[in-house]
């Protein structure tokens, strides 16, 4: 397994643990423990994932989640250092809406949104969250976000026509 882990880093991908959360289950004997991590992996350039696992330690539920995060990979349409449009992502209760920003403004975000912001590649952004903070969906919810990215040009082909 630690063979694989090299290769993936020289690919360009890096990580980042948004969040671990442990879980109790109560048996006869006392509480069983579980930990759950959630990983964000960008290769900084246009591609994100997110990926989330559980196991019974915190290495290992990590290392899993980051394995999930390079299979989930999604490409996203930048517009040099910052993103084409305004758009909000929504998932479970969480909103989160991006708005581009002028060079030099920086990723203006929270703890759990910055990750995959910076991962992606974005370096100028404005972002407001709405309805629920919870770290999970509000990653989700920014990755539904990223996702609905689309360039002037991508919109053009896809219509067949010029935009005015």
């Amino acid at each position: 397994m630690t063979d694989r882990q090299p290769m993936d880093e020289e690919r360009g991908f890096d990580s980042s643990t948004v969040g671990v959360f442990r879980s109790a289950k109560v048996v006869k004997g006392g509480k069983n423990f579980s930990f759950e991590a959630l990983v964000a992996s960008g290769d900084r350039s246009g591609r994100i994932g997110l990926g989330y696992a559980k196991a019974k330690e915190v290495p290992a539920a990590v290392e899993k989640a980051t394995k999930d995060a390079r299979k989930n990979m999604i490409t996203v349409s930048l517009e040099g250092g910052t993103i084409p449009h305004e758009v909000l992502g929504r998932f479970g209760a969480s909103r989160i809406k991006l708005v581009p920003a002028r060079p030099g403004t920086g990723v203006k975000a929270g703890r759990f949104v910055r990750p995959l912001l910076e991962l992606v590649g974005i370096r100028d952004v404005l972002t407001k969250a709405y309805g629920s903070t919870n770290k999970k969906n509000l990653c989700k919810a920014t990755l539904a976000a990223l996702e609905s990215l689309r360039t002037r040009e991508s919109i053009e082909k896809d219509r067949g026509m010029p935009l005015q």
